[in-house]
């Protein structure tokens, strides 16, 4: 049976500037061609300049006359996140929209960031939370939506708060669920403190279900030689229809989060099928571990300490 097609309506985004982090292939670049297709100007903040520029030819193929560029940023570098800061506020344009969707997972060993984070930690979590403070005025005067995308794994496994670097024992599962319960606590805690605060920004939180995009592919650079027994079944399900979503269906989620009149601050939004793995975008219940208001607190303090970086609103 033919999978049926599953879409999303994005609005006019016409003088709108958004930055979409991990936008050089997979989902990312999809949500930048369909930011574009809606008449944003996209900025695409890669890491390997190559696969930066074969982003961009297919883009302005999808969407001719788009309007996107490349910007240089290493997640994994709090230097490259501040440079990129930088760069940005000299361009002193405001920002609309920021998908934080960039992320690693399960390196089979432990490896370290440029700061001596463990790289999903540092990747996922750290480098986003100080690109966020680094953008902060250029969000707070475009009144930006920021939409973080998280993970299934975000439903298991635990912060591991005495260890946070995973120094001790390494379990590349536990740590990538670490990064993503991190990172959607942050992106919640983002939201209650722009409106004490009274910044201007609104902060949700996305996932995109289980779908066969480079994460559990074969990437030399996080050490893995070959695709991982996961994504080759996930790919041969994806194909037939079954249980879980496409790469297209993947990136709905945090297109809706970010873009949709209806999607709400504070929000969490992914997949509507079976097990929340694959189907529409819809809201959908916050994971337990996201709730927790205490821990989100305490994420925030942790993570200006070791990036240095202070939220100055």
């Amino acid at each position: 049976m033919p999978r049926k097609n599953i879409d999303i309506t994005v609005p006019d985004l016409t003088g709108k500037r958004a930055v979409v982090t991990g936008a050089s292939d997979g989902m990312g670049l999809g949500m930048a061609a369909r930011l574009a297709a809606a008449g944003a100007e996209v900025l695409l903040p890669v890491r390997n300049e190559r696969k930066g520029e074969t982003a961009l030819s297919k883009i302005r193929q999808q969407v001719p006359g788009a309007d996107v560029s490349l910007r240089a940023l290493d997640l994994s570098s709090l230097a490259s996140v501040a440079a990129l800061g930088k760069t940005l506020l000299d361009e002193d344009r405001p920002v609309h929209l920021l998908i934080n969707n960039a992320g690693v997972m399960t390196p089979p060993e432990r490896q370290t960031t440029a700061d001596g984070f463990e790289l999903q930690f540092g990747t996922n979590h750290l480098g986003h939370f100080a690109l966020v403070a680094h953008l902060l005025p250029l969000l707070r005067a475009g009144r930006a939506r920021v939409t973080s995308q998280v993970s299934v794994a975000a439903n298991r496994g635990a912060i591991n708060w005495d260890d946070l670097n995973w120094e001790r024992s390494y379990n590349g599962m536990g740590a990538y669920s670490q990064s993503k319960i991190a990172f959607g606590l942050f992106g919640l805690e983002l939201n209650r403190r722009s409106e004490a605060g009274d910044w201007g920004i609104t902060s949700n939180l996305s996932h995109p279900g289980v779908a066969p995009t480079s994460l559990l592919a074969a990437r030399p650079e996080v050490g893995r030689a070959k695709d991982t027994l996961g994504v080759r079944l996930i790919r041969a399900l994806s194909a037939r229809g079954i249980l879980v979503g496409t790469v297209e269906s993947a990136k709905l989620p945090a297109l809706y989060a970010a873009t949709s009149p209806a999607a709400k601050p504070g929000g969490f939004y992914g997949p509507s099928g079976p097990g929340h793995l694959g189907g529409p975008p819809a809201e959908q219940k916050l994971y337990s571990r996201l709730r927790d208001t205490d821990g989100a607190r305490r994420i925030w303090d942790v993570s200006e300490e070791l990036t240095g970086v202070r939220y100055e609103a």
